[in-house]
């Protein structure tokens, strides 16, 4: 027994940076797949039954990379529903899930325990998106005013996070009439954190400082999806009330 431990210890040593690699792809793929299914219960829950399934298969798209869309053109690169199979074939997956079982939506509303495990790889995969394109911009837009470009990095991360929100443009304004959503919100505050903690003195001396904040951002977006999955917000209160 103590040499199959010795021999396994051996395996992963060697192996360290495969496995490791391996393992981090696999999570971010689950996180990629659980992120289109989450999305796909808000897109078919909120489309008429008369509506098309080529309707609600382009409204998941512009909702699954809504800020995918947005940034690359605003940073001349290629829109991610264009530039990545994978990402179309994650969306595909989320639509033949959606239309073929519908009580998966249910399950989903009824299971607080799924709520939450999807809300955790969702706002994890939303960390990986804004962290991305936050960092992206930083690199391609020039310096301006200060010694790093600021607002632009910023903004391009915001709209990562919560650019899905109002896609298709004929929505506008409107998911801002009543104020900012968390979704918007927490984009905003991340994107600021995560891009001034990089670029200021903040991050001297720290080590693997990009990959640290990354999980900061991600331990903030979920502690906010998950108070607001399990009620406990002050909107979820006033909706009980009433």
């Amino acid at each position: 027994m103590h040499d199959c431990i010795l021999f396994l210890w051996r395996w992963v040593t060697i192996y360290e940076n495969d496995f490791f690699s391996l393992v981090c792809h696999f999570l971010h793929t689950c996180c990629t797949y659980k992120f289109r299914v989450c999305v796909g219960v808000k897109v078919f829950s909120s489309a008429s039954p008369t509506s098309s399934p080529a309707f609600k298969f382009v409204n998941l798209i512009f909702t699954c990379t809504g800020g995918g869309i947005l940034v690359p053109i605003l940073l001349n690169k290629l829109p991610v529903s264009i530039a990545s199979d994978y990402y179309v074939i994650a969306i595909l997956t989320s639509f033949v899930l959606h239309s073929s079982f519908p009580i998966l939506r249910e399950v989903y509303k009824a299971s607080p325990i799924i709520r939450v495990v999807i809300t955790v790889m969702f706002e994890v995969n939303r960390t990986f998106v804004l962290t991305k394109f936050t960092a992206l911009a930083n690199d391609v837009i020039p310096a301006s005013t200060f010694s790093f470009a600021l607002f632009g990095p910023i903004f391009c991360g915001a709209i990562s996070g919560c650019g899905g929100a109002f896609m298709p443009f004929d929505k506008g304004l409107k998911p801002m009439e009543k104020g900012l959503a968390k979704p918007m919100l927490t984009a905003v505050v991340g994107a600021t954190c995560f891009h001034l903690y990089l670029n200021t003195s903040l991050s001297d001396g720290c080590i693997n400082a990009k990959a640290k904040a990354r999980v900061h951002v991600a331990l903030f977006f979920i502690a906010v999806g998950l108070i607001d999955t399990l009620g406990f917000s002050s909107n979820a209160k006033k909706t009980k009330k009433e």
